[in-house]
């Protein structure tokens, strides 16, 4: 992220003419961003396609090389606490980030439920100790994703590679652990999936566990990567 861009000045000195407007072009981003990535996991699911997790890690990759110029290209309420544990965002900033992400999520469903096929895709219902291990691959990949969010966006340099590091470890924790908990590391997929029925209201519990890999995640870039470095 440039210097001009960071997120960290939103709700504060932020470098532009209209305060007002460039706030709303940042949660413009985020919304467009969030609702194609919920929209592509959503129809990837009633498609029945097998390459779901790379369809979602693709759409990721270029939402963040379309947005994070602009928004920081979270797409992910979770990213965006991890961003604000590593000092990055403001609470205001952080917390409009999320209403505009979780509502992108919902309306994201809302479209595929009317626009999609048919077909029934496979309903996630993880109880016992099998939603022990889901909520486990969902703190560990959220806090994958959080973490190399973090650092290859560290430092306002911006890399050409950086939209498809985090596309890909999406994608790649899709494909590892998608056939246990879904695959979801955010929590705007998570509410829309359930929205689409495609998980069962007892996946709520993966938000806690994705918000805590996320923070864990912060904790752990601001210790390796102490304010300005």
């Amino acid at each position: 992220m440039s210097d001009a861009t960071n997120v960290d000045t939103i709700g504060a000195d932020i470098p532009a003419a209209d305060p007002v407007l460039d706030t709303a072009r940042r949660l413009a981003v985020e919304a467009i961003g969030t609702f194609f990535l919920v929209f592509a996991v959503g129809a990837s699911a009633h498609s029945g396609t097998v390459l779901a997790p790379l369809a979602a890690g693709v759409v990721l990759m270029v939402m963040v090389y379309a947005g994070e110029r602009i928004s920081g290209g979270h797409y992910n309420p979770a990213v965006t606490f991890a961003v604000l544990i590593g000092g990055r965002i403001r609470p205001g900033a952080a917390c409009a980030y999320w209403l505009t992400q979780v509502m992108a999520g919902l309306v994201a469903a809302l479209a595929v439920s009317a626009v999609v096929g048919s077909r029934s895709p496979d309903h996630i219902d993880p109880t016992g100790r099998v939603l022990a291990d889901c909520l486990a691959v969902e703190f560990l990949f959220t806090f994958a994703l959080a973490y190399v969010v973090l650092n290859v966006t560290a430092g306002g340099s911006r890399s050409p590679f950086q939209g498809l590091a985090i596309g890909s470890t999406v994608a790649a924790g899709a494909i590892i652990v998608g056939g246990l908990s879904g695959g979801a590391f955010n929590p705007a997929v998570v509410l829309g999936a359930i929205t689409m029925n495609l998980f069962a209201p007892a996946t709520l519990l993966y938000l806690p566990a994705q918000l805590a890999g996320a923070g864990a995640a912060g904790l752990v870039f601001r210790w390796l990567r102490p304010r300005g470095t």
